[in-house]
């Protein structure tokens, strides 16, 4: 899919009203696009809630070894894992009721698309969520 063919009319709802984000696949590395992008989003004022296994602090943050390890609720579930973990991550997502699901740039799945959307969850899927977020403060 085209990333620029994918409509969606949802972002300006997604960047003013889900402030807290769950960043699955956060990498301490600063080279990694999880580890700028979440940055770059902490940067802009947004709550950032790590969930990597093997790190328990992660840009300041507490890091949880999985989603559903996360107590407090999530607005928006963004993802930088392989595709073919997102059913499982969007069904986490629905059970926390997170408002947004996010598969970063190169991931999207069907199913975990269409679990999102039959539960109310606005998806954006093989998009950059800090690209995006510049494009949206340009255009506001």
């Amino acid at each position: 899919m085209n990333p620029h063919a994918q409509p969606n009319t949802n972002f300006d709802r997604i960047f003013t009203q889900c402030r807290r984000i769950a960043v699955v696949g956060l990498s301490p590395n600063p080279a990694r696009p999880s580890h700028y992008v979440s940055r770059y989003l902490q940067l802009q004022g947004y709550q950032l809630i790590p969930v990597n296994p093997g790190h328990r602090l992660l840009l300041g943050e507490v890091s949880y070894p999985e989603l559903s390890a996360i107590p407090e609720a999530l607005d928006w579930v963004l993802c930088f894992r392989r595709s073919e973990e997102m059913p499982a991550l969007a069904s986490v997502a629905i059970a926390k009721q997170a408002r947004c699901f996010w598969m970063q740039v190169g991931i999207q799945h069907d199913t975990a698309r269409s679990s999102c959307e039959q539960a109310g969850v606005w998806v954006v899927e093989n998009r950059c969520a800090m690209v995006e977020h510049q494009r949206w403060q340009a255009g506001r």
